[in-house]
């Protein structure tokens, strides 16, 4: 932009003055600057003292200049620093005995990983909770006619739910080890991320069956401080029950560490990629004794761990009941319309929470919700929405569905669960599906949903009431 020389007026400061002033002495002259200079002098160490004002040395200030001068102009260059530059200085990618592979193992992880963010030190902030979403399918097209369709729904479901919460998502359609299908598959592709993304504290690894349906719902990362991977699941029947669905495999959440590395290690050793996989099959069997099948799967191997490794591992895995961190979809999908009433009936006595509002700032209205949600629970029999609705048994792709379902069942309730999800997203957008099972949509009137035409009580003052 060109700005235009500045216009002068007759008579203003800035023309030449008409008449003659005494000359100013020199003495004068050097007071008025050194005033000045200290004035100049007081206004940058106040403004620093406020900006900064504990200059005590932190991991931060640790990184040398050079790089700090490095991200910061590759920041200015790149888009806000979404694309980073990788500086010349060796790292563990330089190693040649560097594998990706879950059958190669590594050590020493954690000091790479914390050698490689020290080299791209704009990685820094935040780093403790960056989170790497992680979800696939198989290669092939999907057998089922509308399999295709469902799970891209349900990608475009994990894709709204990384964008809202600045988290970065992979998926993965290639067999990593053809040897490892199925629900193996995740495992390779778990370690193979934490190898290319150094930079993620967390690998979250979401089936693609899964929708999350709290779209402001944020993971309690502090909540898991002390503990290295989080799945959902009940300890009694770990170690009472004995039974191989007391948690459930297909959504968890791993950090990036060495523990990790070694905990998978451990855990494939039972997958179909080795030579004891038959043995493994039969010794789950003997200990679980409502296991279905009686091959070795990748649930009741984790089960097992917990069960006969307790004193090495289970200190620092989590089993999380008091929300649904995932949900059975039997459960859930029969509670959405009356979930769907109490968040509206908030917000019909809320002015603030109807709202409208740009979509990055979205999550700042759950939390306020959170005020006029005290006891609602956050599991079964509970009020709030569900995290994550997972339909097991229901096979999208292949349309294999258990018995036990119709296949009208399986995929009604994935459409509705789906749009219930879309919905929250969708609000920020301006529009709504009034039913769960049609495709269509409407625009949002002002002051949803108060003013909604639908409410029986809209509030009288839209202007000034803060209720009906």
């Amino acid at each position: 932009m060109v700005f235009p020389e500045p216009q002068t007026q007759p008579n203003s400061p800035m023309t030449k003055p008409s008449t003659s002033r005494p000359k100013p002495s020199f003495f004068s002259d050097f007071f008025v600057f050194l005033g000045g200079a200290m004035l100049a002098f007081l206004l940058v160490w106040t403004l620093f003292s406020f900006i900064n004002p504990n200059p005590k040395p932190s991991f931060y200030s640790s990184v040398s200049a050079n790089h700090e001068s490095r991200s910061t102009k590759c920041a200015a260059e790149n888009d806000g620093g979404r694309i980073h530059r990788d500086p010349p200085d060796p790292n563990f990618y330089d190693d040649p005995n560097l594998s990706y592979s879950i059958e190669k193992g590594i050590v020493g992880w954690d000091e790479k990983r914390r050698d490689w963010i020290r080299q791209h030190p704009e990685f820094l902030p935040g780093a403790g909770e960056r989170v790497l979403l992680l979800t696939g399918s198989q290669p092939s097209p999907c057998t089922n006619p509308i399999g295709d369709h469902l799970l891209l729904r349900f990608f475009k479901n994990k894709v709204d739910y990384c964008r809202i919460h600045g988290y970065d998502i992979f998926y993965n359609n290639a067999l990593l080890h053809p040897k490892m299908g199925s629900f193996w598959a995740k495992i390779p592709a778990v370690r193979a991320a934490m190898v290319a993304h150094p930079e993620a504290e967390w690998i979250w690894w979401v089936d693609s069956d899964a929708a999350f349906t709290d779209m402001e719902f944020r993971l309690p990362l502090a909540k898991y401080k002390d503990h290295n991977l989080i799945v959902h699941g009940w300890a009694n029947m770990v170690y009472e029950n004995k039974s191989w669905v007391s948690l459930n495999a297909g959504i968890f959440l791993m950090r990036n560490s060495q523990w990790s590395l070694d905990f998978m290690d451990v855990w494939a050793s039972m997958g179909p990629q080795t030579p004891e996989y038959d043995k493994w099959g039969k010794i789950q069997k003997s200990i679980f004794k409502d296991k279905l099948f009686p091959e070795s799967d990748d649930q009741t191997g984790l089960v097992y761990l917990l069960l006969m490794e307790r004193e090495k591992w289970a200190d620092r895995i989590y089993l999380e009941s008091e929300y649904y961190f995932e949900g059975y979809w039997v459960e859930i999908v029969g509670t959405l319309k009356n979930i769907s009433e109490k968040y509206v009936e908030v917000e019909r006595g809320v002015r603030r929470l109807r709202r409208r509002r740009a979509e990055k700032v979205s999550v700042e209205y759950g939390e306020a919700r959170e005020e006029h949600m005290k006891g609602w629970g956050g599991g079964k029999g509970g009020s709030r929405r569900p995290f994550i609705t997972h339909f097991t048994g229901c096979q999208p792709c292949s349309g294999d569905h258990n018995a036990m379902y119709s296949g009208e069942s399986c995929w009604d309730e994935m459409r509705r669960v789906l749009n219930f999800a879309d919905n929250q997203v969708l609000r920020s957008f301006g529009y709504v599906r009034e039913d769960l099972l049609d495709a269509s949509v409407s625009e949002l009137p002002f002051d949803y949903p108060a003013n909604n035409s639908r409410a029986s009580h809209p509030i009288q003052n839209p202007d000034t009431s803060e209720g009906e």
